[in-house]
């Protein structure tokens, strides 16, 4: 029992405990951010890094991820070297973007991750809703997918650029695999 006298419950999970290497090949970090109210400007980024550790109950997870700014890509050359430049997102002073995880709950395919997002010198808290996608195997080594959804507000990290022009509100994708841990 908890201090609140409610059940504990322990959410049996179906990952192997360990470190389970992220699988670039088979994963994307992607953004969806309005332009002038009435139209949508999708982009992702292309150098992306994470970590999935699985411990043996839920409360045991961890992720981490760090995303290269500079590797941002919305389909437009001259709008991506735009957006890199010092007057927007200033990838010379915020090179990175990173996620810690602080907590995990859920079950099923239904999952909550909160966590740390950092965009420069600046880290505020968010909430992502994860849906495991499940296990496959492919070249002889388990797979999990999942994919993460949630949304952030520029203006909190201090990305307030192109007010009117642009949305403050970003919503952002993760379609992530990782792989077994070797000898699982």
């Amino acid at each position: 029992m908890t201090q609140d006298n409610a059940p504990t419950t322990t959410v049996t999970l179906p990952l192997a405990p360990g470190q389970w290497p992220f699988d670039p090949l088979h994963s994307a970090v992607n953004f969806t951010i309005r332009h002038l109210g009435i139209a949508k400007v999708r982009g992702r980024f292309r150098e992306v890094t994470a970590e999935l550790y699985v411990g043996e109950r839920a409360e045991e997870i961890q992720v981490t991820a760090e995303i290269a700014l500079a590797s941002i890509d919305t389909g437009n050359s001259d709008r991506d070297a735009h957006t890199r430049a010092a007057d927007l997102l200033d990838v010379e002073k915020r090179p990175t973007m990173t996620f810690r995880s602080t907590r995990v709950t859920g079950s099923g395919e239904d999952w909550s991750m909160e966590g740390e997002l950092t965009i420069g010198e600046v880290t505020r808290p968010v909430t992502l809703a994860v849906e495991f996608g499940g296990v496959g195997d492919f070249d002889g080594r388990r797979h999990a997918g999942f994919e993460a959804t949630g949304e952030i507000r520029r203006s909190d990290f201090g990305l307030d650029f192109g007010r009117g022009m642009l949305s403050d509100v970003v919503k952002i994708q993760l379609d992530m695999e990782f792989m077994e841990p070797e000898g699982k």
